[in-house]
């Protein structure tokens, strides 16, 4: 496996930070931390480089809040300046390199991947296949090991000031676990340490009908029990591998559907899943509320109710709409 080297100077490079400003800032530009920035730009990032360049930088402290929706999750916070930048920076050099190790069935934060081609790519394998095994991870970010990702991490870079700025971040949380969920870099340390388990599934068990979004998984066979065999070597290897453990398991007979990415997958049809129906539900009944009393501005309406769309129209969901009166409101807003 070829290890690159020679990456800290383009990760410090002026052009590069500029690049991880501009994306950091998507919007957040109405955001006083960015404005901030953005008033002594030139001054900023230079003293930015400069704490890179002498090893002076070091991870913020967090800030954390618990959310609930969809399930119960701490959020982690790093401030825009430095972390923030910092992260897209090194993102900026080191996604090529680690995404070109992935597997084509790994559709989490990816370009050209996400959602909607992992759901299409679902469709297919349900057509196709008799059986599915679902699984998830138990609690998969906060038990992330650091020393095994920082392995991980290892065996694509070799560049030591790029190794230092990694470890930094990746040890920045006391306690020998947890991969923050709100840092930029998390969601690729995620695909890192479960692409052991995509080798696992592709080059040992040679499983072809393979489809993985971040924690969650699909496998598909026509064969029951060699999926069960799969399941037995999948367990074992999380616990000894990665130290995972895993939260749901189910085989089943994909006729049944297949509750993934947000929607129930069936030979024939795809419907959103109910839960997703609900928090949909609950949105778009607010919005007009809210854009009533200023606390939207019909720029983010368009974009929540565009959001929305975006989910339905990939559903078997016509009379999910029309319940919504979701076009409705779709087409006065655009009148506007």
């Amino acid at each position: 496996m070829r290890r690159h080297g020679n990456l800290f100077s383009r990760i410090i490079d002026l052009d590069n930070l500029r690049l991880a400003f501009a994306r950091a800032r998507r919007g957040k530009s109405w955001q006083n931390a960015v404005q901030r920035v953005e008033r002594n730009l030139a001054e900023n990032l230079d003293n930015l480089r400069e704490s890179l360049a002498g090893k002076t930088f070091c991870t913020s402290p967090y800030r954390t809040k618990v959310i609930h929706e969809p399930k119960t999750r701490t959020i982690y916070r790093l401030p825009f300046y430095p972390d923030r930048i910092v992260q897209h920076a090194l993102m900026n050099v080191i996604e090529p390199i680690w995404d070109g190790m992935f597997i084509a069935d790994s559709y989490a934060c990816r370009q050209g991947k996400g959602l909607h081609a992992g759901s299409r790519k679902t469709m297919k394998l349900v057509r196709k296949y008799r059986y599915c095994l679902k699984g998830d991870i138990s609690k998969f970010y906060p038990s992330i090991d650091h020393n095994i990702l920082f392995v991980l991490v290892q065996q694509k870079i070799k560049c030591p000031d790029t190794l230092w700025l990694l470890r930094n971040i990746v040890y920045s949380v006391p306690g020998g676990k947890n991969v923050p969920i709100g840092n930029f870099t998390s969601q690729w340390f995620g695909n890192l340490y479960m692409n052991e388990l995509d080798r696992l599934v592709k080059h040992d068990l040679k499983v072809e009908g393979y489809v993985r979004y971040c924690d969650d998984f699909c496998l598909f066979h026509e064969d029951k029990r060699f999926l069960h065999e799969a399941l037995g070597r999948i367990r074992t290897f999380l616990v000894e591998r990665l130290r995972l453990r895993l939260s749901k398991e189910d085989i089943f007979p994909v006729g049944r559907g297949v509750d993934f990415l947000g929607y129930r997958h069936f030979p024939k049809y795809l419907l959103l899943r109910k839960s997703t129906a609900k928090r949909v539900k609950a949105r778009v009944r607010k919005l007009p509320d809210l854009l009533a009393w200023g606390k939207l501005s019909l720029e983010q309406f368009r974009s929540s109710l565009a959001s929305t769309l975006g989910w339905l129209k990939w559903a078997n969901a016509h009379n999910f709409r029309r319940s919504l009166g979701i076009d409705e409101l779709w087409n006065s807003c655009q009148a506007v």
